[in-house]
């Protein structure tokens, strides 16, 4: 089998045996290569063509002619690395393959590493990643292309930390090595010091007091203190971009697949440390394991859970990175999709958080698994769907609605979508909203959406509230627009020993800023520390 080396720093380029091969002149096709090689990942054929191509071009058509010039240059003899079915399109490396940024990240990560491992390193991080592969009129690609390269500027530095923090380094060498760090970190208090010692090790006193008195500066005007006896600086540090942040909570995500009843193909992922107590999330309208860590919603209870637990997730049927073309969508799919995950993680017992239509789930799933649910989590759930509890006018208005969504979801105009984000967040800002009616259109089709809706109003688990024996904990938004408080109340009320919190909030699920998101996490640590 003939290994591939795969060069991403400086220009894109494939070798097989130490010759090189010929990548396709199109742009756009080297710009896929290098994606599908960084992320790693099986991404969706329908968020590629998004990437990559306009609507008024045909998508699929280029995607498929694109992937077929690949293969020619990633596949070999025996090894089959590029991959694709109807949904879904991954780069599988084999074992014996090279990616020269890979190689790089090993060598910041080893606390062994030499001094010459860390210096080739550092000197082949300081070439610009994918030269030649910008795509300035693919927005979605470009912000993507800078997150990666404003990741490399922070390897560069951690790789310049790790030198000038080496204990063989030469004392003049490892000046230069602090201000490389405190170029690349510049409110960094640790790399500060570390150039302000290396000065007065050598003598260099009037050249210290300047930076010092530079350094002093900058912090001050950053809202921080330079305090060279002090780690951390005293100042809080500045908020990070949730877009860098949410790169960073993907980067520990590990994802899986597995086959639910049907043969239809789940996405699954777990967040946290492997042994730590799990949590295992019920899918709920709408997910997508890659794009929920920027959503405005539910971003923050899953860091914060994460920092104490294993959280497992998934994509249900219908939506995110799971199948999208089902033949069945209906709440007992919906516990067969969640009864299929936990088997392929192998949780034997766990606490089960259901939100939305998620809790209506979790409820049966509690019922028929009772060993396995340490802990009962629901937040703005409910019991019965809107056929079985309605008034004739909020029925007629609920089958209008899903009229609307048919016609309208795919379209550019959010309009559609946009009655759904303001009954979860009425009091977002346009910002959040036009990143949740985005996401929506993002995470499922027109077809499937209605399909949701229709099952949604088709829940009811009232009859299987009393059966429930694990420890339960409801939560509820007090003006909630999308399921009525008194819904959240019922549904506690119907399970014995169910604790009620109420949250001061108009949202489906309190937005991260909020007080009441806050409020909710303490809740829950508290809860699943009983």
């Amino acid at each position: 089998m003939e290994e591939r080396t795969f060069t991403v720093l400086g220009e894109l380029a494939v070798s097989a045996g130490g010759a090189p091969l010929g990548l396709p002149p199109s742009r756009k096709t080297r710009a896929l290569l290098a994606y599908l090689l960084l992320t790693g990942r099986p991404q969706r054929r329908d968020r590629l063509c998004e990437l990559f191509w306009e609507l008024p071009d045909d998508p699929r058509g280029a995607l498929r002619w694109s992937l077929s010039k690949l293969r020619g240059v990633v596949d070999g003899a025996g090894r089959q690395r590029l991959r694709a079915d109807r949904e879904r399109v991954v780069l599988c490396l084999a074992p014996r393959d090279e990616v020269d940024l890979f190689s790089i990240r090993k060598v910041a990560a080893d606390s062994a590493a030499d001094i010459e491992d860390l210096r080739t390193a550092f000197e082949s991080a300081s070439q610009p990643l994918l030269a030649g592969c910008d795509l300035p009129d693919a927005q979605s690609f470009h912000a993507w292309l800078t997150a990666e390269r404003a990741a490399l500027d922070r390897l560069r530095g951690d790789l310049a930390a790790a030198l000038a923090r080496h204990p063989l380094m030469p004392p003049d060498e490892r000046l230069c090595w602090a201000d490389a760090w405190l170029w690349a970190a510049p409110y960094s208090d640790e790399a500060a010091r570390t150039a302000l010692e290396a000065r007065r090790r050598l003598g260099r006193r009037e050249d210290a007091d300047a930076l010092a008195g530079m350094l002093d500066t900058r912090f001050r005007t950053a809202g921080l203190r330079l305090d060279e006896a002090a780690t951390p600086p005293a100042g809080p540090p500045p908020a990070p971009d949730p877009r860098t942040l949410s790169r960073r909570l993907l980067e520990r995500q590990r994802t899986h697949f597995c086959t639910a009843p049907g043969g239809v193909t789940l996405a699954w992922a777990e967040m946290g440390e492997a042994k730590a107590p799990r949590i295992v999330k019920a899918a709920n309208w709408l997910t997508h394991l890659e794009l929920d860590w920027d959503a405005p919603v539910w971003s923050g209870i899953f860091d914060a859970l994460t920092q104490a637990h294993c959280l497992l997730r998934y994509d249900e049927r219908g939506c995110g990175l799971s199948d999208w073309d089902v033949p069945e969508l209906t709440f007992d799919t919906f516990v067969a999709d969640l009864e299929a995950v936990v088997e392929a993680a192998g949780a034997e017992r766990f606490a089960l958080l259901g939100i939305s239509q998620g809790a209506a789930v979790s409820v049966e799933y509690a019922v028929r698994h009772p060993e396995r649910v340490s802990h009962l989590i629901l937040i703005g759930g409910y019991a019965a769907g809107w056929r079985f509890t309605a008034t004739p006018e909020a029925a007629r208005e609920a089958e209008a609605i899903m009229v609307l969504t048919e016609t309208g979801w795919g379209r550019n105009n959010p309009a559609y979508r946009h009655i759904f984000s303001q009954a979860f967040m009425p009091s977002a800002t346009q910002e959040e909203l036009q990143w949740f009616d985005d996401f929506q259109r993002r995470t499922t089709s027109p077809e499937n959406a209605v399909r949701f809706l229709q099952a949604f109003s088709e829940i009811d688990v009232r009859h299987r509230l009393s059966e429930v024996r694990a420890p339960t904990l409801v939560m509820h938004a007090r003006r909630d627009r999308r399921v009525a408080f008194a819904a959240g109340r019922a549904l506690a009320a119907g399970i014995p020993g169910a604790r009620f919190v109420g949250l001061d909030t108009d949202s489906h699920l309190p937005l991260s800023r909020e007080p009441a998101s806050r409020v909710m996490i303490e809740t829950i640590e508290r809860f699943l520390a009983t």
